[in-house]
């Protein structure tokens, strides 16, 4: 059994074969998947596909791109939305000062609200950092102790070592199969395996030999294929850890 601990299905790219994706994710081994809200509309959306599929559940929050958009009472809506059926954390929330799509107080603003939402409602979160580390880790000491994952890990080894420190989790998409990216892999060596779980992003970040196409949850087996054999261990001690720490975080049956 995998967990893809990350997705984003209530994209439109989804929109033509959505039942087709989820249907290809089971026959693969792929039993459950998180939806992940990325803004107000995409974490009602999340909602719904939790109602509608019985091996979706559903995560809301505002990526920090979305920052300046937010209406004030942001907070208040995502509480609401977090008190659905189905709905197992907070985000995905964070900072982004890479693409800087909105100001960073803004997104510091932000962050701080919903990350005060969870402590509120005993969730725990799915972080978003890129380019904004230590203020990432600066803020989130604030709402200590917090159940939390950071997605997509980009960071280095003094990142992870912080993140483990905390008591985080740290989640691996398919982008560590790119050629380029040996730094990731050695950090996926060093990772404890009761700390990792496994993501796609879908519909980014597709493996290589995929790149430009959609991406979706069925490739989460193989991206525990390629980890297994970068720890020199096999798929089904990973498969078995990773879905036994997606399990326990997201408090799943």
């Amino acid at each position: 059994m995998l967990i893809d601990t990350h997705a984003h299905l209530d994209f439109s790219e989804y929109d033509p074969d959505r039942d087709q994706v989820v249907k290809r994710a089971k026959e693969s081994g792929v039993e459950i998947i998180i939806n992940i809200g990325s803004s107000l509309e995409g974490s009602r959306g999340s909602v719904e596909l939790a109602a509608k599929y019985e091996n979706i559940y559903a995560v809301v929050g505002v990526h920090p791109h979305e920052a300046q958009d937010v209406p004030v009472d942001v907070a208040q809506i995502i509480k609401d939305l977090a008190k659905k059926k189905k709905v197992v954390a907070i985000g995905e929330i964070g900072l982004d000062y890479f693409k800087n799509f909105s100001p960073a107080d803004q997104q510091r603003e932000l962050f701080r609200k919903l990350a005060a939402a969870a402590k509120e409602l005993k969730l725990p979160v799915v972080l978003h950092s890129r380019a904004a580390d230590e203020d990432m880790v600066r803020i989130i000491k604030e709402f200590m102790p917090l159940p939390a994952v950071v997605h997509c890990f980009s960071g280095d080894e003094k990142f992870l070592r912080s993140c483990l420190e905390l008591g985080f989790l740290v989640s691996f998409t398919c982008n560590i199969t790119y050629k380029k990216a040996q730094n990731l892999r050695d950090i996926v060596r060093i990772c404890p395996l009761d700390r990792m779980m496994l993501e796609t992003d879908a519909p980014y970040l597709s493996p290589e030999g995929f790149r430009g196409k959609r991406n979706e949850p069925f490739q989460v087996k193989l991206l525990a294929e390629y980890i297994a054999q970068i720890r020199g261990i096999s798929f089904s001690e990973l498969a078995d850890a990773t879905t036994s720490n997606a399990k326990k975080f997201f408090r799943l049956k």
